[in-house]
């Protein structure tokens, strides 16, 4: 009788060795005459335990993690293509600890299909969102996702039905979907796991919003650096195409849909929405000035309705399961579950699908289960390189727009990183705007100009230059970018760098207790 071994293909797996270890398995499993088949998945997102090797039995699935090259014949000899008993062996994986407690309606399943097959997609609940809103009117699909609360999940947080009305409402003989696939931000990694791991939820997704808005045509813009993800897509789209749906005739409906994948070239800035578009339509990645906005006037002048991949993947569920079902989970103006992805010097780094409302230091000791180094947590980067650093005393603060917004900072797209007391916190406010000085687009000059003479000033107060006179002029500089700049990089830029500023003082004054050098 053949044995299913599931083995991840996500790029963190095969970074620690999945691929060796599968062939090490397969051919181990052939020399015991043992008959294996191996499902190559996506990941669960408990990445210290990659590569984590499941075994289908009787009970259900059994884990094992993680596994190295080394540790293969000893696994085999243990039994793994019946659950044995081993060392790395970890029992029924819904009931590790960091996934048990986790509330995984997008990610639900993550790790635990074929990513490429539309039928094992199919077998786990998968366009049952999609039947839905084809009986639906466009109305009442662009209701249901208002109704539910989702928001942006890029960054910006912005109701994701009103962007929906917006396009579903403009008059145009051809408009267009485009999923903002390109996640540049640090310490994120939710758009790449659910690309390798169940991109039909992204298409399902992305269908739905077409459906709901008269799009014909749709792009994933993905970022450069996403090798694998670029090649499960594209074979998820043939085969989305060979099982009718995608292209002509969705599921029988007399609806089109066409979806292709365009890579980036590597710009952080193409992560802003009208950069994006221009990239796409074959140009300098350059922010454009709204209004028009892309809802009425966006790629290639037509409509365009443009959500990041976590906000689109979050709709075929709440078509499945109705927008009140969705709008149960969180708290206040932020409904839903947030895909937190926990990195930096963390113990137990991954992917933890909650819903809004539990706090960072929840986040971090609970799952995360403290710093790697076994140090005291220092700062707390929440949102990318663009969003604040939170000291201690802020840890408490619950991760909901509204309240994050409050203490000056921001969910993003929901990326933590984590410190221990060796940094340095005028050296990452210097990278802020060295950051911001190497992806902007240059077209204004708060942005362009204004992150070059940040890095110039904060050199002058690292090596004790008047330090109070140049952190002034840090802060007034701050405000131009805020104020002036195009876009939310440059107005972003000030919000690293600011935070700091307030929450770490004495890493900015220690240089100043040094001879000065002259200016």
């Amino acid at each position: 009788m053949s044995v299913t071994l599931y083995i991840p293909r996500d790029a963190v797996a095969l970074g620690l060795g999945a691929n060796k270890v599968a062939r090490a398995l397969f051919a181990g499993a052939e020399r015991r005459g043992l008959d294996v088949t191996i499902v190559r998945t996506g990941s669960r997102g408990l990445f210290w335990l990659e590569p984590m090797v499941e075994v289908a039995t009787k009970e259900g699935r059994v884990a094992y993690g993680p596994v190295t090259l080394k540790d293969v014949d000893d696994l085999l000899d243990a039994g793994l293509t019946t659950g044995g008993d081993h060392a790395l062996r970890l029992g029924d994986p819904e009931t590790i600890p960091f996934l048990a407690k986790q509330q995984r309606l997008t990610f639900h399943r993550c790790g635990v299909i074929d990513p490429v097959s539309v039928e094992d997609y199919r077998a786990h609940g998968g366009y049952r969102g999609l039947e839905n809103a084809l009986k639906l009117d466009a109305e009442g699909i662009v209701a249901a996702v208002r109704e539910s609360g989702l928001r942006g999940r890029g960054g910006a947080g912005f109701p994701a039905g009103i962007k929906w009305n917006t396009v579903m409402l403009a008059k145009s003989e051809q408009k267009y979907v485009v999923c903002n696939a390109d996640e540049g931000d640090s310490g994120t990694f939710a758009d790449r796991m659910m690309m390798e791991g169940d991109p039909f939820n992204l298409i399902e997704g992305m269908t739905i919003a077409a459906v709901a808005t008269g799009a014909t045509r749709g792009y994933i813009y993905l970022r450069s650096e996403y090798p694998q993800a670029f090649e499960t897509l594209k074979e998820a789209i043939v085969n989305g195409v060979k099982a009718g749906v995608l292209g002509e005739n969705i599921l029988g409906s007399g609806k089109t849909f066409h979806l292709e994948v365009r890579l980036g070239a590597g710009a952080y800035i193409c992560g802003e929405e009208t950069s994006l578009l221009e990239s796409l339509e074959g140009k300098r990645g350059i922010v454009r000035a709204k209004p028009p906005i892309p809802a009425l006037k966006g790629f290639l002048g037509k409509p365009t309705l443009v959500n990041n991949v976590m906000t689109f993947t979050a709709v075929p569920w709440i078509l499945e399961n109705g927008a009140k079902a969705y709008a149960d989970y969180g708290m206040g103006r932020s409904l839903g579950t947030l895909p937190i992805q926990l990195a930096g010097n963390i113990k137990h780094g991954g992917l933890i699908e909650l819903a809004f409302g539990i706090t960072l230091r929840e986040v971090i000791e609970e799952y995360g289960g403290g710093t790697r180094s076994g140090r005291p947590v220092r700062a707390v980067q929440v949102g990318g390189p663009l969003g604040a650093y939170f000291p201690d005393h802020l840890l408490d603060t619950p991760l909901d727009y509204e309240a994050m917004a409050a203490q000056k900072g921001l969910v993003g797209h929901g990326g933590i990183v984590v410190f221990d007391d060796t940094v340095d916190m005028a050296a990452q406010a210097r990278f802020a705007f060295e950051f911001c000085a190497t992806e902007s687009c240059g077209k204004c000059t708060p942005c362009r100009i204004g992150a070059t003479r940040g890095v110039e000033t904060m050199d002058k107060v690292i090596a004790g230059i008047r330090p109070e006179a140049n952190l002034k002029l840090v802060e007034d500089l701050c405000e131009v970018m805020t104020d002036g700049s195009l876009c939310a990089m440059g107005g972003l830029t000030p919000m690293p760098v600011m935070s700091a500023i307030t929450h770490f003082p004495e890493d900015f004054r220690r240089a100043g207790d040094l001879p000065a050098a002259a200016e």
